[in-house]
């Protein structure tokens, strides 16, 4: 079986649709966003639309697909009104993915406003712990982040504690942003380094996916700008080693690059499929 990879597709002619266009770019995984990402809005509920999505997946045997929170979703803030947003819109979504069970839903930890990366912390956790306290079919990740402003989750430490506080492992894991953590002074230059901090600090069993981008700021700049594949500061050999990486394989590698066309897309994956390897 070959690597999961895939990209971003748009749900906005519904799922079926979206896994259509998914192969037709060559994909086996993708991420979406289950809302707005920016006003935070949902689409009707379509249960008919959501099954044919999982049987077309089923059999074109697509590896899990990894939703994404909208981006106002902030469980760290300091508002009345943005902590219920936080509780509606991750309670809603993973209501919405017990219809395509297996997927992962990843979202940006949060950012403390001033608040304290201690308090921060508390938050996501208690937020956390509410969210999970039922039977799920779908794994919660928490992102890696670059690190600017007053974002939760910059570095291993500080996803560790969450994941610690939350005791929920078989529902809770870590989406790894390549351009994030580069831009957090992670080092992929040194892939192995890396994971090998990453298994003593939080655990390589909680390592579910990967967010495979360039960036176009150097090591340690903080600032989340991606770039095309090849074409930023990591490099092309940086990605292709994180790609290749014997303790990543069977992973979920999703492109998050500025492309403008799903053709673009497209020929990012195929670029990247002529160095991946097949799984078991």
């Amino acid at each position: 079986m070959k690597q999961f990879i895939g990209a971003h597709v748009s749900v906005g002619k519904g799922y079926e649709d979206m896994v259509d266009r998914a192969v037709a770019m060559g994909a086996n995984t993708f991420a979406f966003f289950l809302r707005n990402p920016r006003g935070g809005s949902a689409r009707a509920l379509n249960v008919d639309d959501m099954e044919k999505a999982r049987e077309k997946l089923e059999s074109h045997e697509f590896g899990p697909l990894v939703a994404h929170a909208p981006y106002t979703m902030n469980p760290a803030g300091s508002k009345e009104s943005v902590l219920a947003f936080a509780d509606l819109a991750m309670s809603e979504d993973l209501d919405r993915l017990e219809y395509l069970p297996g997927s992962y839903y990843n979202f940006h930890p949060g950012s403390h406003v001033g608040q304290g990366i201690e308090k921060g912390i508390t938050l996501i956790s208690e937020y956390l712990k509410r969210m999970l306290d039922r039977p799920l079919k779908s794994t919660v990740l928490l992102e890696t982040m670059a690190g600017k402003g007053t974002e939760v989750g910059r570095s291993f430490e500080e996803l560790a504690t969450i994941i610690q506080n939350v005791d929920r492992d078989e529902n809770l894991g870590v989406c790894l942003d390549t351009c994030h953590i580069h831009e957090a002074g992670y080092d992929l230059k040194d892939i192995d380094g890396v994971l090998q901090e990453f298994d003593e600090v939080v655990g390589l069993q909680y390592l579910k996916a990967i967010h495979l981008n360039d960036s176009k700021n150097p090591l340690g700049a903080r600032k989340d700008r991606h770039e095309l594949i090849g074409e930023g500061k990591i490099g092309w050999d940086s990605i292709i080693s994180v790609l290749t990486h014997p303790k990543l394989l069977n992973l979920p590698f999703v492109l998050e690059t500025p492309q403008k066309t799903e053709k673009g897309y497209g020929d990012e994956i195929a670029e990247l499929r002529k160095h991946s390897v097949n799984i078991i």
